[in-house]
C-alpha cells in the first residue's frame, strides 16, 4: 500500500497576521508557519493504515518555498517514509485548481494507491484540492471521511453528512480521500523519529506547468466594527415598521 499525504504549511493560529503592502495577502516574513492542522489528521490516518496492514509506504507531499521542508521533516519524524517537495519560488499559489494541477502532475508517476488530504486549509479554507486531484488523476474520490476500512482491494469510508447523519461508501483503489478533523488523535514526533527524519529522503520537484490562475485573491482586510444607537420614539406601528426595516436592510437577519 503506497499512500501520499498532502500537507500544507499555514500561518500558526497564535501568530500575528500583518497585511502586506499590496493588501492582497499577509506579510509572510513576519509570520510563524506550522503544519495545517486538518492535514495532521490525514497523516495520522495514513500511518494507522500502514500499521494495520503491517506494510506499505507513507509519502509526505508538500508544495511551497524552501520553508515547507520544515513540515515535511515533521511528517517524517512522525513516521512517514520519505517526502516530496514541489518547489515554489515566486508568489505562493492560492488558486485551488492550479494547486491541484501541480500536485496531480507530480503524483501521476508515483502511482499511489491512496492520496489523503485534510478537508481544508486553515488559511484560505477552499476545501477543493483533494476532490480536484481525484478528478485529474481519474480515481475514486470521497470527502468528509471520519473512518476508513480497507477490504479486498477497496476502501470503505464513513462520511459525515448534515444533521447528525452518516454515510458508508465503498470505493475501488486507487482513491483520493479528504479527511475530516477529529477522526483520530495525531501523534507527536519521538526523539528517535526526529533524529531519523534527518536521514530520510526529500525529493525536490520543480513544476513544469506554466498555467494561468483561474481565480485570485484581490484584497485582504481586517473587518471594521462599528457601534451605532438609534432611539425610536414613534407610535407603535411606526416603531415596528422601522425595526423590521432595520432588521431587513441594515442588520440583514430577516
Amino acid at each position: 500500500m503506497k499512500i501520499a499525504v498532502l500537507i500544507k504549511q499555514v500561518p500558526g493560529s497564535e501568530s500575528a497576521l500583518p497585511l502586506n503592502s499590496s493588501q492582497n495577502w499577509i506579510e509572510e516574513s513576519s509570520v510563524t508557519f506550522v503544519m495545517n492542522p486538518p492535514d495532521n489528521y490525514a497523516l495520522e490516518e495514513a500511518l494507522l493504515i500502514r500499521e494495520r496492514l503491517n506494510e506499505g509506504e507513507v509519502v509526505v507531499v508538500s508544495m511551497g518555498p524552501d520553508r515547507v521542508q520544515k513540515v515535511i521533516r515533521e511528517g517524517l519524524a512522525k513516521g512517514a517514509d520519505r517526502g516530496i517537495h514541489i518547489q515554489e519560488d515566486d508568489e505562493i499559489v492560492k488558486d485551488p485548481l492550479l494547486i491541484a494541477k501541480r500536485f496531480s502532475s507530480s503524483l501521476k508517476e508515483e502511482n499511489f494507491d491512496l492520496v489523503l488530504s485534510g478537508l481544508q486549509s486553515d488559511d484560505t479554507g477552499m476545501g477543493q484540492t483533494g476532490v480536484l486531484i481525484g478528478e485529474m488523476l481519474g480515481v475514486s474520490t470521497a470527502t468528509l471521511a471520519i473512518e476508513t476500512k480497507l477490504e479486498d482491494g477497496n476502501i470503505k469510508v464513513k462520511r459525515e453528512l448534515e444533521s447528525g447523519w452518516f454515510q458508508w461508501v465503498q470505493l475501488p483503489l486507487p482513491a483520493s480521500i479528504s479527511i475530516q478533523s477529529g477522526l483520530n488523535t495525531p501523534r507527536y514526533p519521538s526523539l528517535k523519529g526526529i533524529m531519523g527524519a534527518k536521514k530520510k529522503e526529500i525529493k525536490c520537484i520543480s513544476p513544469d506547468l506554466d498555467l494561468k490562475h483561474s481565480q485570485a485573491i484581490d484584497k485582504v482586510f481586517i473587518p471594521q466594527t462599528l457601534k451605532q444607537t438609534e432611539v425610536i420614539e414613534e407610535e407603535v406601528d411606526v416603531a415596528v415598521n422601522r425595526i423590521v426595516e432595520i432588521l431587513k436592510s441594515e442588520i440583514k437577519v430577516l
